[in-house]
């Protein structure tokens, strides 16, 4: 008897908590952007970027309006306090600390995994008084692996691998509402900028999918993952 009232109480502090989260969040998914890591060969990242990433990823969810999201200062002093935001890994058991010290039901990590660059002649260009200017076409492309932690259960709840591709003065997504600052300043114009806006824009887009909407987007990206996935295997040449 003594176990089953035991249970209930530990049931009902955890359903009080969640409540109190929601309730904090306005009904909205409370959460908190970990500091990126790094496991790319990107030139551009260098002390700093991995909290300026985490900032400008909070600022776009904010801008969404579908989240309640933690600051990203507080966010940094309690991981950085307790030390759980060492190599961007959250240890085993952790999660609910995050959650009691930060009120995030939900903390978003992010690892970029794969950087490419290529800027090459387009043969075209201007001319003036005879002297050619020839043009130049610039790529980049970016892949951040996203997880979703959940943390009243450590447990990973969502997690993709998420793309960014810049293109000339381009990119291939809907309009990044945030700005670039600290070591990423003089990157916004670049193809380098304009692929992490890219996938900063599908990240949220992808989070408020799956955590908000739940609608058909879900099958959509969903498709998308399994292009993705074609994509590598084409070019690793596995069978």
């Amino acid at each position: 008897m003594k176990k089953l009232l035991l249970g209930v109480a530990i049931t009902l502090v955890g359903a009080t908590a969640a409540g109190g989260a929601l309730a904090a969040g306005g009904g909205q998914p409370v959460v908190g952007v970990a500091e990126f890591t790094n496991q790319s060969g990107a030139a551009w990242w260098r002390g700093g970027v991995g909290w300026e990433l985490s900032g400008m990823l909070s600022n776009e969810l904010s801008s969404n309006g579908d989240f309640h999201v933690v600051e990203r200062q507080k966010m940094q002093n309690v991981l950085e306090e307790q030390n759980l935001a060492a190599s961007g890994r959250v240890a085993s058991g952790s999660g609910p600390k995050i959650g009691k010290l930060t009120g995030a039901q939900y903390l978003v990590t992010g690892t970029v995994t794969a950087y490419e660059e290529n800027t090459s002649s387009t043969g075209g260009g201007l001319s003036f008084k005879g002297i050619g200017l020839g043009g130049k076409s610039s790529e980049a492309y970016l892949a951040v692996d996203i997880r979703v932690i959940n943390t009243q259960t450590g447990d990973i709840d969502f997690s993709r691998t998420v793309e960014g591709r810049s293109k000339n003065s381009g990119v291939n997504v809907a309009v990044y509402r945030g700005g670039f600052g600290g070591n990423l300043a003089h990157e916004e114009n670049t193809p380098a900028g304009k692929a992490i806006r890219a996938a900063l824009v599908e990240i949220t887009d992808y989070l408020d999918c799956v955590m908000v909407k739940r609608n058909s987007c879900v099958s959509e990206y969903q498709a998308k993952e399994q292009k993705r996935r074609q994509g590598d295997k084409k070019a690793l040449k596995l069978d």
